[in-house]
C-alpha cells in the first residue's frame, strides 16, 4: 500500500553535503512514522534517523550533529540532510515507514525503499 523511493545519493567529496529524499506513493494514511537506515560495507544495517508520528525527530548517536531528518515540501516526502560527509558515511541509505499500529486498513508491516548509494571519497 505504500511504495518508497529514495533519491539524492551519489559520489561526493569529504566535507560535502547531501540531501536524500524519500518519496512515498500510495496511501499516506498508512504512514505513521519514517526512518532512514544505512548499511556500511560489510556491516549490519543501522538506524540513522527517525521522524516519529508526533513529529518528533530522533537521530542516532553516531549521526548527531551532522544528520537531520525533516518533512519535505510535500507530505509524501521526508528528507535526510547530511553535512560534512566523511568516507565513513559511505553506505547504502534506505528509507522505511511503519503503519499506524492496529490499523487493519493498512498492511501491518514496514515498507522499504530500494536504497540509494552514497560514496564519499577523501
Amino acid at each position: 500500500q505504500v511504495m518508497l523511493r529514495e533519491s539524492g545519493g551519489g559520489s561526493v567529496q569529504s566535507g560535502d553535503s547531501l540531501k536524500l529524499s524519500c518519496i512515498a506513493a500510495g496511501n499516506m494514511d498508512c504512514i505513521a512514522d519514517w526512518a532512514w537506515y544505512r548499511q556500511l560495507p560489510r556491516k549490519d544495517r543501522e538506524l540513522v534517523a527517525q521522524l516519529r508520528s508526533g513529529g518528533e525527530a530522533f537521530v542516532s548517536d553516531s549521526a548527531k550533529g551532522r544528520f537531520k531528518i525533516s518533512k519535505g515540501d510535500r507530505k509524501h516526502i521526508v528528507v535526510l540532510q547530511i553535512d560534512d560527509l566523511t568516507p565513513d558515511d559511505t553506505a547504502v541509505y534506505t528509507c522505511t515507514t511503519n503503519p499506524p499500529p492496529g490499523d487493519m486498513t493498512c498492511l501491518q508491516r514496514p515498507s522499504w525503499g530500494q536504497g540509494t548509494q552514497v560514496t564519499v571519497s577523501s
